[in-house]
């Protein structure tokens, strides 16, 4: 989180990480078939099965091509590093990417995301029943679900567990706030959300304020995870997620052990109601802040892997391992969701006014040769990406495809051309700065736009660096700077959650000041569309902001995994680590 948010509103997704200088280049913070075919004749059709019959009479039957299975170790120990202890074990309270990957292996909802980033029924039956108004969603749950110490799991319990986590007021609690009630609960005035009711042991429905299609994305997040009221009752609201006894969840997965600040131990749950758990029989997590320790702990099979917890390599070994022919196939790279690009400032200064400013914006978003600049930044391809796909990263939902930004065409001529048409002394980019908040990634990539558009149009930009708090509160909050670094880190798979918070009308991260009724529209129609009907809508949305050019596209995050050749099924997708149980130790 950047600030907490209001109360009354949903979080603002967090920045995304910016480590510090390396001595090499600063890596960035972290159509169905056709159900028709040909006419044949009837004595056709007689042929051919005689000639079917045949082949099968004169080569047998096809082989199984089912591919053999492959041995396992008899040691089944996943083991891997994080750079930080989770800072916070209560679903409520979760504010981290990394701490999300590891406990959502011991905690579950009512859904969760699977490897494609699909939503699934998890603790629900199902997809809800949805009124014909779109406010009132019903939830149907399995009658065999239970914590991993065995108590039952029933509709008091999500009831229980949502009403908690608005009470408790976590970075992500406002994600709650289109349940009716919810500011009375926020604000202390009522322990109860008066749009969310327990209908039988196995039923509930949540009456919404606003009908909001995104909603059924959001409750399958962290802060929608169930958690054990009599646990909590009995070891205290504060204590009961700090030891690993009390740490009651309904994942695959529980704690079994835990040093503060150094380990952490994990096992399956035995009988859990989702029945496989995989065949890993023991989790050890060490925290260990030395990048490079943990690269040699890996390379001597202490670790089975790098990257879980959103963890990053060390500029050199990414470069090691991407660029040796037989180390690379143990280097995985896979999208981030998290998007790099410059902003403009839209209501003031030489950019400003969708149409007076669109020349301008156009012109210098041209004149940036992005593979020069991930040459310069990207340390070999491995920490970042060109984003030629619209704002939204690839790998999420509202993606617009590869290439897709006309904007991101590298013309120099065209550019200089444009720029001189539209400021033809050169007096709208006097004194013209970027700025950004301090951090060595956003000031090599400065510095690279800055030489890029000295030597493509002729125009000196300053490079203006402020601390990250002051940085925050001028550029979101009063759009204070004409050109700066701009960025967004998912922190779920729909559009809903880059459009509302970066380029609606008085959106609260712009920094532009971007103001356009049409896309308002388009983006209000979308957000309040049945699940998953808006996607097309938001794509339309996208598009708008890229032929108005609102923003110079840069680049995509990319997330490292080091994996063992050994371990099986590990890896990740744009937002979150491949679920333990699908991991296996194989004979080695």
């Amino acid at each position: 989180m950047t600030d907490p948010p209001e109360s009354a509103q949903p979080p603002e997704p967090v920045e995304p990480p910016e480590p510090s200088t390396p001595s090499t280049p600063p890596p960035p913070p972290a159509h169905p078939r056709s159900r028709l075919r040909p006419y044949l004749p009837a004595s056709a059709g007689i042929a051919i099965g005689l000639i079917a019959l045949l082949l099968v009479l004169t080569i047998g039957r096809p082989t199984s091509t089912a591919p053999t299975p492959q041995p396992l170790a008899n040691d089944q120990t996943l083991s891997f590093p994080i750079a930080q202890d989770v800072s916070d074990f209560d679903p409520a309270q979760i504010s981290s990417a990394a701490d999300v990957d590891i406990l959502r292996n011991v905690f579950s909802g009512l859904y969760r995301f699977d490897q494609q980033l699909r939503e699934i029924p998890d603790l629900a039956t199902g997809q809800p029943t949805v009124s014909s108004d779109g406010l009132t969603y019903t939830f149907h749950l399995r009658i065999d679900g239970r914590f991993s110490n065995g108590d039952p799991i029933t509709a008091a319990d999500f009831v229980y567990s949502w009403n908690r986590a608005v009470a408790r007021q976590g970075d992500y609690a406002g994600l709650f706030s289109l349940i009716a009630g919810y500011q009375d609960v926020a604000s202390g005035r009522s322990a109860q959300m008066s749009g969310l009711t327990k209908t039988d042991d196995f039923t509930f429905s949540v009456a919404l304020s606003k009908r909001a299609g995104y909603f059924l994305t959001l409750v399958g997040l962290w802060p929608f995870w169930v958690v054990d009221q009599r646990v909590i009752s009995s070891a205290g609201e504060d204590a009961w997620s700090t030891k690993p006894d009390t740490l009651v969840g309904s994942g695959p997965f529980r704690m079994t052990a835990r040093t503060p600040g150094q380990t952490m131990d994990f096992e399956p749950v035995t009988g859990w109601y989702g029945v496989k758990t995989g065949t890993l029989t023991h989790v050890h997590v060490e925290v260990m802040a030395d990048a490079a320790a943990q690269v040699t702990q890996y390379e001597a099979g202490v670790f089975s892997l790098i990257g879980y917890g959103r963890q990053a390599l060390p500029p050199e070994a990414a470069t090691r391992y991407t660029s040796d022919p037989k180390l690379r196939s143990q280097l995985a790279l896979v999208p981030f969701g998290t998007t790099f690009w410059v902003g403009f400032n839209l209501k003031s200064g030489p950019f400003a006014g969708v149409e007076d400013g669109r020349a301008g914006r156009h012109a210098f978003s041209l004149a940036i040769d992005r593979k020069a600049l991930v040459a310069a930044v990207c340390n070999q391809r491995t920490t970042c990406v060109e984003a030629t796909g619209g704002v939204i990263s690839k790998g999420l939902q509202g993606y617009l495809g590869d290439g897709a930004d006309h904007n991101l065409k590298f013309d120099p001529a065209a550019a200089k051309s444009e720029f001189q048409a539209w400021d033809p002394n050169g007096a709208k980019v006097k004194g013209l700065t970027y700025t950004y908040d301090a951090n060595a990634f956003n000031k090599a990539v400065c510095d690279n736009l800055a030489a890029q558009w000295k030597k493509n149009l002729g125009v000196t930009v300053a490079c203006v660096e402020k601390d990250r708090k002051t940085f925050f509160e001028q550029r979101s909050g009063a759009c204070a700077y004409p050109m700066f670094r701009q960025s967004w880190a998912a922190d779920y798979d729909h559009p809903q959650d880059w459009f509302d918070y970066l380029f609606l009308s008085g959106a609260s991260s712009s920094g532009s000041c971007y103001a356009n009724p049409s896309l308002d529209k388009i983006v209000a129609g979308a957000d309040s569309a049945g699940p998953g009907a808006s996607v097309a809508d938001y794509r339309v949305a996208g598009y708008l902001l890229v032929n108005d050019s609102v923003f110079g596209g840069l680049l995509y995050g990319v997330q490292q995994y080091l994996v063992h050749p050994y371990v099986a099924g590990a890896g990740g997708n744009a937002l979150y680590d491949n679920y333990w149980s699908a991991v296996r130790i194989l004979k080695h």
